[in-house]
């Protein structure tokens, strides 16, 4: 694992899409692995940045979202399919028809993560797979549990993760209590994963994540398994991990 130490958020996000940038740019029709949420918003304000000055093309690329809300319709301004369109999709010059996010309309939650499976392997798997990481370690919605989920399947979220939720609907009835996520199985499989955290609040689960024991009761624990993994936080999520773990760093952080 390669560790890059940001100084602050705005940092973070510029290396970050400095990785997703030479991605695209050293394969032009590479298959990104995208992640939702309010760390990699300022990742793809950068992207953006860099397309409209030129520097960045999104023509042949192909993306794949890690989840999506059960039963939360495309045009509800809290699904993922939404949230990329808003942030990324509808600002570059990215193929509509070469963006994926599961359908979180399809009832039938085998046929659904059936159909994702296929279409993930379909175009040739996730070249980099962009992650950030939950305050109790999930990755995608892979929540903590006895045993880690394999493939793309249909989670029950956890009451802290509903919790952390209800600030973006009207009522907590509004929040949806079942997503399709990506499994750690198809994660795994990416060819890259950059993982991208910030803020004091990540810094005991980014030291249990990355230095404690591999266990699903802390989901991205996994990614220590992975062959090429870098982790870009800022100076406040690395905190604990700078105190407890300074000679271990010296040889893969990275400023």
């Amino acid at each position: 694992m390669k560790i890059y130490k940001a100084k602050d958020y705005k940092d973070m996000s510029r290396k970050a899409a400095n990785i997703i940038s030479a991605q695209v740019i050293m394969k032009p029709n590479c298959v990104l692995g995208l992640a939702t949420g309010s760390t990699p918003i300022g990742t793809y304000d950068q992207l953006v940045e860099w397309y409209n000055k030129g520097d960045l093309d999104f023509s042949e690329v192909t993306t794949v979202n890690l989840d999506e809300y059960k039963g939360l319709p495309r045009t509800n301004d809290q699904s993922y399919y939404y949230f990329m369109h808003q942030h990324l999709f509808d600002r570059v010059n990215i193929n509509p028809e070469q963006t994926n996010v599961p359908n979180g309309m399809e009832p039938d939650a085998e046929k659904e993560c059936g159909r994702y499976e296929e279409l993930i392997r379909s175009v040739g798997g996730v070249d980099l797979q962009l992650l950030g990481l939950g305050h109790n370690g999930h990755i995608g919605f892979n929540e903590p549990g006895a045993a880690f989920e394999k493939e793309t399947h249909c989670v029950d979220l956890t009451e802290s993760t509903i919790e952390a939720n209800k600030r973006f609907f009207e009522s907590a009835d509004d929040v949806p209590k079942q997503a399709y996520t990506m499994g750690i199985k198809t994660i795994m499989q990416a060819k890259k994963i950059l993982i991208v955290v910030n803020g004091e609040g990540k810094a005991d689960i980014v030291e249990r994540a990355f230095f404690g024991p591999v266990t699903p009761e802390v989901p991205a624990s996994i990614l220590q398994m992975h062959n090429d993994v870098t982790l870009v936080g800022d100076e406040a999520a690395l905190s604990k991990v700078m105190e407890l773990h300074a000679e271990e760093l010296d040889y893969k952080i990275k400023l």
